[in-house]
């Protein structure tokens, strides 16, 4: 079976494993009609189990860097995809890891092991702790979400590309600031003002015709709102309240970086080239038009609006 790698990437605490629960759980209430079928290997249920059910538990007020416990090993989300009841023509194998990997203190191994997923990978989703970017007017957002460290990994890695890319800017923990049309227009900004860097280096004569930048931002609870930023030992500690006692999980556009994700991947394969690591492409949509009609189906409602964007690379993202 052919193999799709994408890189969970962000530091400590931002968020990138809760996103990626939330990603598959709302895949599984959106696909709808849509004659797809998403399944995590065995692993990877057992522990995306764990963090839905830690996800669905929030207590009414909370302080966390994160919503669920911080990834503490390097960890591989592997999930089949292809049509309902048939065997599957995908792999998804999301790589998620701890963020302290991108610490000072860490050895040089593991911050080399980030970069060599990020080269394999097709697309990479980069988790964003909104408040920190927002809140104070941005204070924090250099130390949590380390943007000028990020950059330089992709300064690092996306040298001489050979095919194209994807790179998903996916602000979470954003619910308080996707409100009104304006807030979430507002979002966008700062995003793009609190990345600038990421995205110059991006749109750059020479990345510009191979890579795709998308903002998709993500509900990961939708019912969890930020609430203050308190002070502990000079350190922020980001205070969450629920929006209501009896409030449930209800994640919001969770799934739309997985809809960016397949879109990106079928417009390679109508592309008609030969890309390094997708020639097989060719051949699993070649012989299953019904697989590449579900995945144009499901891919269809990618949003473009409400604090989302395509920031460059819309005719990588362009079905016909």
């Amino acid at each position: 079976m052919s193999i799709l790698k994408i890189t969970m990437l962000g530091p400590s605490g931002v968020g990138k494993t809760s996103l990626l629960t939330a990603m598959y759980e709302q895949f599984e209430a959106t696909i709808g009609k849509t004659n797809l079928q998403l399944t995590p290997d065995l692993e990877s249920s057992a522990l995306l189990q764990e963090r839905l059910a830690e996800l669905k538990t929030l207590p009414n007020s909370f302080e966390m860097k994160g919503w669920t416990e911080s990834t503490d090993e390097e960890k591989s989300f592997i999930f089949d995809l292809g049509k309902k009841g048939a065997k599957p023509s995908l792999q998804l194998y999301f790589q998620d890891y701890p963020g302290e990997w991108h610490g000072a203190k860490r050895p040089r191994e593991d911050k080399e092991q980030v970069e060599k997923f990020l080269k394999e990978s097709v697309t990479a989703i980069i988790t964003i702790n909104t408040p920190a970017l927002m809140e104070k007017n941005g204070q924090w957002h250099d130390e949590i979400n380390r943007p000028q460290q990020i950059t330089n990994l992709f300064q690092r890695v996306y040298q001489d590309l050979d095919s194209p890319r994807l790179v998903i800017l996916a602000p979470v923990k954003c619910e308080k600031y996707l409100q009104t049309e304006e807030s979430a227009q507002e979002l966008l900004k700062r995003i793009k003002e609190g990345y600038s860097k990421l995205i110059d280096l991006l749109n750059s004569e020479a990345l510009l015709p191979k890579v795709a930048v998308v903002v998709a931002p993500v509900q990961t609870v939708g019912t969890v709102v930020f609430s203050r930023i308190e002070s502990s030992n000079n350190k922020p500690l980001f205070i969450f309240r629920k929006v209501s006692h009896d409030a449930e999980y209800s994640p919001k556009d969770s799934e739309q970086p997985l809809r960016y994700l397949l879109r990106f991947v079928l417009k390679l394969h109508l592309e008609g080239k030969r890309w390094k690591y997708f020639d097989f492409l060719r051949e699993i949509f070649g012989l299953d038009n019904h697989l590449k009609d579900a995945i144009r189906e499901f891919a269809k409602d990618c949003k473009s609006n409400g604090g989302f964007a395509i920031l460059q690379g819309e005719n990588w993202l362009k079905l016909r």
